[in-house]
């Protein structure tokens, strides 16, 4: 499993003069909008988005506990998957500022020195399928395969072996997030969504659009059909 962390190498505001004031009486709370000098009364509160998930109901036993196995890979692997994208933007920048190919050369190593000695030991433990759950949340949080970060990021030759290596292990650096057409894709997703909301994981924006909602309703209504 030592090829996840050349994965990892590679991953190295609308104010327009608006001030919020709050003014409070003996019988509410106010809040007023400054906008260009002019005062606009708010007795709404903003509240985070709450997404109201359906019950988990699973067929059999077997189908239950596949699902739970996969919650507990799932869980592992995202905060990988985040780190991914938070890597891959930061990289992006710093090397946008760089005109010089030699500064990015050495900011590139500086980046792969950090990341072997921070991760590597905790990639190598991976197992296969957590190797294939990580490469689809790789997709999902930056909306790139694998392959195509390290065929853009190093050369088309490292991506094929790269590609070749993990085929050994039944993973493929080409695998894409596809909740709406892989159901365990989606169960990946709805896992991700129950765990956000929990705040035993730390929600990302994906790099994909799809809509939860319209997907559980397409794999719920796709089961019932097969009972």
């Amino acid at each position: 499993m030592n090829w996840f962390k050349y994965i990892f190498f590679l991953f190295p505001t609308f104010i327009l003069g608006q001030v919020n004031n709050v003014e409070i009486d003996s019988t509410a709370t106010v809040e007023y909008l400054i906008i260009e000098g002019d005062s606009v009364p708010r007795t709404s509160i903003d509240l985070a988005e709450v997404k109201l998930l359906h019950k988990l109901k699973f067929n059999n036993r077997e189908d239950r506990i596949r699902y739970l196995i996969l919650r507990r890979k799932t869980i592992k692997v995202y905060p990988y998957a985040k780190l991914a994208a938070v890597r891959l933007d930061s990289m992006n920048k710093q090397m946008a500022s760089m005109k010089r190919k030699r500064d990015k050369k050495r900011y590139t190593k500086r980046v792969q020195k950090y990341i072997e000695g921070e991760f590597s030991e905790e990639l190598k433990k991976m197992t296969r399928t957590e190797g294939q759950i990580l490469v689809k949340l790789i997709h999902r949080q930056t909306g790139t395969t694998a392959f195509e970060l390290v065929k853009e990021l190093r050369s088309g030759w490292r991506a094929f072996w790269y590609n070749t290596t993990a085929s050994m292990f039944d993973i493929s650096l080409k695998r894409e997030f596809d909740p709406e057409n892989v159901k365990e894709d989606y169960l990946i997703e709805d896992i991700l969504q129950r765990n956000f909301q929990s705040g035993r994981l730390e929600a990302q924006e994906p790099a994909l659009e799809f809509d939860f909602y319209d997907l559980t309703d397409k794999w719920l209504n796709a089961d019932s059909q097969e009972k």
